[in-house]
């Protein structure tokens, strides 16, 4: 901590200073303080959006600093004096960043999207600065140069490879005509991103289905109608009800609703955002960042987009990414149509005359489901009420890993929703600090994540705890009656809260390796393996609970889950892969061009013989995945993962869900160890093997 604690003293010198100087009394910025919270937690009791913007200009002069400390160092360089100082520095700046980014996530604001706007090209100006500066990348060339003789710990030599590389791919070898246009590009596309998303959002909360006649309501879940009415109250619409684009109001409505044109009209409004020609239209920026992508990754000497991204993962290639979800697609679009069939011939037996469409798909699936399984989604809501999924996963990681969960109502928030849990190992010490954010917002952005607020690391011989935060968009309560979610959304629990367990069980020494500083296609092993237990007989006995009675889900109710679970599983398929493979050819063109970006989607869903009656699950001007976040040319990141872990729960199968040989395997292999060793290596010694597609397609019910 000597690098921050320095920082505040010359903040609050400062400081001092401009009170000597008697200038009117200012509020000191919470931000630039210390952080007297228990177990430093962010003081969001004191921070204000005005705050940020003084204290990101602050952090970036001191880690500026920190830099040339670096670069006037006189001795030789070293792994210590110039690879670990580096991987010490900037620690103000990266603790504003965190509450900043993750709040304008989770509770924006007009104010924070505007003052984003400034902040984005500041830091992404500040790190080409540094990636770019030809002292500090010799430096670290130097001793990357001597990396054979310098008998360095695994994790060092790991730190000191990614460190290398990081720079690298940040431009450091480019001539210096070209570093100027690398540096614009890198603005431009941070900008695009940004307002990417926020179209997103504004186009996802402008959106709303208003019903008058009760009529209009039919079939509907009386939970889902009362959650609409009170949406309408919120609105000022008081006996009306109001349905909405995010997930929690659109899938039960377009499942269970009776009345096909409003669930066209539902289901029109999700797929058509950012594709509206209005000011919140996504398609200029698309077209503007797969070529402004292409233009950087020929710049560092990639074909295109997705080879340099991929070079930095497991998969490598373009061409391995291919194989694998074609080889998915393959297999589940045979099972997808005749899926369409099969309702197709549901419709016709209802004299509906009309052909399938993708608004009537989840309805029938739904109702062929009850057909043939005696099996209703809804009739499990009743089970999943939020604290006893929440408890559910809770104990899951205790049995697994002895870890116990204290809520901290002292704790700061920074909102009303959000609980506080203090994550403490088997004999009481604390190993972290744990956010969890359930309910959508119009502040909030759709979806479900996982991030830190601080992440895990050590120095001076004493271990930083983690601070996690998991934000999700579940049902909300209505009236008296408690949050009750859905089986997906209790899975989605369990996959984010793998993401935390990523967190909180680093244990490394690097801030730049730890905890979910992994590749693209190895993050979701952790977070994929989760849902294992959230479906397994043995663990839905211990959390899924009648909200009214408290009693167990009967045994015959989770006989009918297992026996559905393999219906209905080429729809679901066919529309992840369908978008991954969309996401891979955005990022494998090889030339600039100005993109009709609607053509370019539609051509690439014919080339994959998409079938008409399902829609790719994130269509380009809202897929924020790869426009607005981490994952471009990297959304098959899931599929990849969901090998790995269909064959890492085997291990578990084998030995028993909670066998605590395995659970201290998994952790002590892939869970603690972050970024500071090949995944594939730590894979190997965790399972003893390299995993094989087999188990995914027997798990889907995709091979025999």
């Amino acid at each position: 901590m000597k690098n921050l604690t320095f920082a505040l003293a010359v903040l609050l010198l400062i400081s001092f200073g401009c009170q000597n100087q008697k200038k009117p009394e200012m509020k000191i910025n919470p931000l630039l303080q210390s952080w007297n919270t228990p177990y430093g937690v962010p003081p969001f009791d004191k921070i204000e959006t005005d705050d940020f913007l003084p204290a990101f200009k602050s952090a970036l002069a001191i880690h500026n600093r920190e830099i040339e400390a670096i670069l006037s160092n006189n001795e030789a360089p070293s792994f210590e004096n110039t690879i670990a100082t580096l991987d010490r520095s900037g620690e103000l700046l990266d603790r504003v960043d965190n509450v900043f980014n993750n709040l304008n996530s989770a509770n924006t604001n007009p104010e924070m999207q505007k003052l984003a706007q400034e902040i984005s090209p500041m830091i992404t100006a500040h790190f080409d600065d540094i990636r770019l500066d030809k002292r500090l990348f010799k430096r670290i060339k130097t001793v990357h140069d001597q990396r054979e003789n310098l008998n360095l710990t695994t994790e060092q030599a790991m730190l000191l490879t990614k460190t290398y590389e990081r720079f690298v791919r940040g431009g450091a070898n480019l001539p210096d005509d070209q570093k100027e246009k690398f540096r614009e590009i890198n603005k431009q596309l941070g900008l695009l991103s940004l307002t990417f998303r926020e179209n997103q959002l504004a186009e996802t909360n402008d959106f709303k289905l208003i019903i008058e006649n009760e009529a209009d309501l039919s079939g509907l879940p009386e939970g889902v109608i009362a959650a609409a009415a009170e949406t309408a109250e919120a609105d000022s619409l008081p006996g009306k009800w109001v349905f909405t684009l995010q997930k929690p109001s659109l899938i039960p409505f377009i499942t269970y609703s009776d009345k096909r044109e409003l669930r066209e009209k539902l289901f029109k409004g999700y797929i058509n955002r950012g594709n509206n020609n209005n000011a919140h239209d996504n398609k200029d920026i698309v077209n503007k960042m797969v070529n402004l992508r292409l233009d950087r990754a020929r710049m560092l000497g990639y074909d295109n987009h997705a080879a340099y991204v991929l070079d930095n993962n497991m998969a490598k290639t373009p061409d391995k990414v291919y194989e694998l979800i074609g080889s998915l697609m393959e297999a589940a679009l045979p099972v997808a149509k005749d899926e369409a069939v099969a309702l197709q011939k549901m419709i016709d037996a209802g004299g509906g005359g009309f052909e399938l469409q993708p608004w009537d798909w989840w309805y029938y699936a739904e109702k062929l489901k009850k057909e043939r399984y005696a099996f209703d989604d809804e009739v499990l809501r009743p089970y999943f009420q939020l604290e006893n999924v929440r408890q559910g996963v809770f104990d899951v990681a205790g049995k697994l890993y002895g870890l116990k969960f204290v809520q901290r109502d002292d704790l700061p928030v920074y909102h009303p929703d959000v609980e506080v849990y203090e994550v403490q190992e088997s004999n009481d010490s604390t190993l972290g600090i744990l956010y969890m954010d359930f309910f959508p917002r119009e502040s909030k952005r759709s979806g479900a994540w996982m991030t830190s607020f601080r992440k895990q690391y050590k120095r001076d011989g004493k271990n930083v705890i983690p601070v996690i935060q998991v934000v999700c968009n579940f049902s909300k309560p209505t009236g008296d009656t408690p949050a009750l979610l859905s089986f997906e959304e209790a899975s989605t629990l369990f996959h984010e809260f793998g993401h935390a367990l990523h967190g909180l069980l680093s244990d490394c020494n690097y801030v730049t390796l730890s905890g979910t500083a992994v590749s693209r296609d190895f993050v979701e092993l952790p977070s994929q393996i989760m849902e294992n237990w959230a479906a397994d007989p043995q663990v839905l006995k211990m959390y899924a609970r009648h909200y009214k009675t408290g009693e167990p889900i009967p045994e015959e109710l989770i006989q009918k889950m297992k026996n559905a679970s393999h219906f209905n599983q080429g729809f679901v398929t066919v529309e992840f892969i369908s978008a991954a493979l969309l996401d891979m050819d955005w990022h494998t063109i090889t030339e600039n061009r100005d993109f009709d970006v609607m053509e370019f989607e539609r051509k690439s869903l014919e080339n994959m013989h998409m079938i008409p009656q399902i829609v790719v699950r994130y269509r380009s001007p809202y897929f924020a995945h790869i426009f607005a976040g981490g994952y471009s040319a990297g959304y098959y990141s899931y599929a990849w993962a969901e090998v790995l872990d269909a064959d890492a729960f085997e291990a578990f199968k084998e030995n028993g869900i909670f066998d605590t040989a395995t659970a201290n395997s998994f952790r002590e292999n892939l869970l603690s160890k972050g970024g500071t060793e090949d995944p594939m290596k730590l894979y190997v010694r965790f399972r003893g093997k390299e995993p094989t597609i087999d188990a995914m397609l027997k798990r889907k019910g995709l091979k025999n």
